[in-house]
């Protein structure tokens, strides 16, 4: 059961590998999505960790596990401008009408009688070479990774008459298969039905738990992987984390959960050709153990609560630091972008710690180093991160009037080291007056004093000051001095739109993230960065994102991100009226 568009051919090809980047997980949430949409007359799900965390192995490179209530999926279809709710329902009716009509289901039928509240996919570990045989690059290539389906059964009792049905339906819709093609087989005392078909494709099938689950592969081993892993007590739900993890995020009648296990996926992908990760990231990796997830569909938008944690024996850590609180209150109203965290110093330290050596790595240390020695003819770490130790935020303000700038980027930082920072700011003043000829002046606005830089032509290109006796301030592109000092009357955290976008679960939390989606997408032209990019933004409204330390070796995030909504949308066509209009 290969989520794939393109038809079925009538010669066997290989099925194409699931790569687990950012872009291939949502495709995969997107096909689970499309696959569950017959599954929705069951009821709401309650629960805090997936359906099937008690047969899936250890091993499993990603799992997501979907509600069948059928009006958060109504709830979610309706946000999106109209075309991007067309672009959705196409995609949701291709994979719906794959994953049963392909092997002759039809869910009012054979499905609906005995499905239970919800359904699970997991992606697999690739199956391991053959004893004595030599792994090659293009392992994964050849033998991709299986894909489970596990359903939960409302009627326990009804599981022997379910594989047989399923098998039966399966032999019918292939009907030049050969007898022999339909087997049954027991794997530790667990009995399984199989279908093959003249192009080579399987379905395996199997009732496991107690008569709890059905699971469903176009991989046979993977039914064995399942059956090994629950009779070994070998299953995610042992994972050490993951069901501790879960109940930090656990909500009622959750959209989706998802697991993601961290050190899996980075080496499925460093076995894929042209997509090696290098050796320190892999290392840096094994670290990690997994994250967790929960969607919800709220009237605003959907809600996404995570966790991440590390190994019970790795040999990194984190600091628990949770002092994100103040920078929002600093900030006019009408920022469309803040982000702030605890501590700089410390940020920066974690990310050259982690970044050494990783050729992936958006900002290469070392050459930031050499670079900003080169501008300014100073050390960044010595005369500039050693007093910033505190709370920080990077924001983006529109200008209060007709400007050369249409914004400002705004950096505020807490000192704990004042004279050293004054002396450092006096040094950069002088390298940019040597250097870039830059006019120098200085002022003072609401009793602080405030230093501006004006370029050659006699435009006010930045500008630092102090906010207070501890946080410092810098400014470049359009000047706002008179809208942040003295401390604007209506900051940002007062305003409705912050308080609704931001999630505030974590008082104070470790970084807060808030974008006007909105209003930055009309006042800059953003480069295309992604596929159907100007339909996401125009559908988005707000983004918010709130992460919070635990303990020294899990992480808390919570994200909502504001959608508006279009016109109700009408029913889905079901595969008898989709083929009708092909």
């Amino acid at each position: 059961m290969t989520l794939p568009l393109a038809s079925v051919s009538s010669e066997k090809k290989k099925k194409p590998s699931l790569l687990l980047t950012f872009s291939a997980v949502a495709v995969l949430i997107t096909g689970g999505i499309a696959a569950v949409w017959f599954f929705t007359q069951g009821k709401p799900l309650v629960r805090s960790l997936p359906i099937g965390a008690t047969v899936i192995p250890q091993d499993a490179v990603f799992t997501v596990s979907l509600t069948t209530d059928v009006q958060q999926w109504d709830s979610l279809r309706e946000f999106g401008t109209k075309q991007l709710q067309t672009e959705l329902d196409r995609n949701l009716i291709a994979l719906r009408d794959r994953f049963l009509s392909r092997y002759g289901f039809d869910f009012q039928q054979h499905v609906q009688p005995w499905v239970g509240d919800g359904v699970t996919f997991a992606v697999l570990a690739p199956p391991k070479p053959a004893e004595g045989s030599s792994p090659s690059i293009n392992d994964t290539a050849i033998n991709p990774q299986p894909l489970l389906v596990v359903l939960p059964i409302k009627n326990p009792q009804a599981g022997e008459k379910i594989l047989t049905q399923m098998q039966t339906v399966s032999a019918k819709t292939w009907r030049d298969t050969p007898a022999e093609s339909l087997r049954d087989r027991t794997y530790g005392n667990v009995k399984i039905k199989e279908a093959t078909n003249k192009n080579g494709e399987e379905l395996a099938i199997a009732i496991v738990d107690g008569g709890k689950y059905v699971v469903m592969s176009d991989e046979s081993q993977a039914i064995n992987q399942v059956i090994d892993a629950q009779q070994q007590q070998t299953t995610i739900n042992k994972l050490p984390g993951f069901a501790d993890n879960f109940t930090k995020i656990a909500s009622y009648q959750p959209f989706a959960q998802f697991y993601l296990n961290i050190p899996s996926s980075a080496q499925l992908i460093s076995g894929l050709p042209n997509r090696q990760l290098p050796a320190q990231v892999l290392g840096q990796l094994q670290n990690h153990q997994g994250l967790v997830g929960t969607v919800l569909v709220e009237p605003e938008g959907v809600r996404l609560k995570a966790a991440s944690w590390l190994k019970p024996n790795s040999r990194r850590t984190l600091a628990v630091e949770n002092n994100a609180a103040t920078m929002a209150k600093r900030v006019p109203a009408q920022t469309m972008m803040l982000w702030s965290g605890s501590n700089l110093r410390r940020l920066w330290t974690d990310y050259v710690a982690t970044s050494q050596g990783n050729s992936l790595a958006p900002i290469n240390p070392e050459q930031l180093r050499k670079d900003f020695k080169s501008l300014t003819n100073l050390e960044l770490e010595r005369d500039f991160l050693s007093w910033m130790g505190g709370e920080f935020a990077l924001s983006i303000v529109p200008a209060s009037s007709n400007n050369d700038f249409r914004a400002a980027l705004l950096f505020m930082v807490q000192v704990r080291d004042r004279p050293k920072a004054d002396a450092a700011m006096k040094k950069l003043d002088e390298a940019m007056s040597t250097q870039y000829q830059l006019k120098i002046e200085k002022t003072t606005v609401a009793n602080q004093e405030l230093t501006r830089w004006f370029s050659p032509f006699g435009t006010l290109t930045a500008s630092h000051g102090w906010m207070d006796n501890n946080v410092k301030f810098i400014t470049m592109g359009a000047p706002i001095t008179d809208i942040i000092l003295p401390a604007t009357p209506n900051p940002l955290a007062q305003t409705s739109l912050y308080q609704t976008a931001v999630p505030s679960p974590f008082n104070p939390g470790n970084s807060n993230f808030f974008l006007d989606v909105e209003r930055l997408a009309k006042n800059f032209p953003l480069p295309p960065l992604f596929p159907n990019q100007q339909s996401l933004l125009a559908a988005t409204s707000t983004i918010g994102i709130s992460t919070n330390i635990n303990d020294n070796r899990s992480i808390q995030y919570e994200a909502l991100i504001r959608l508006r909504k279009t016109d109700k949308p009408s029913p889905l066509p079901t595969p008898m009226e989709t083929l009708k209009l092909e």
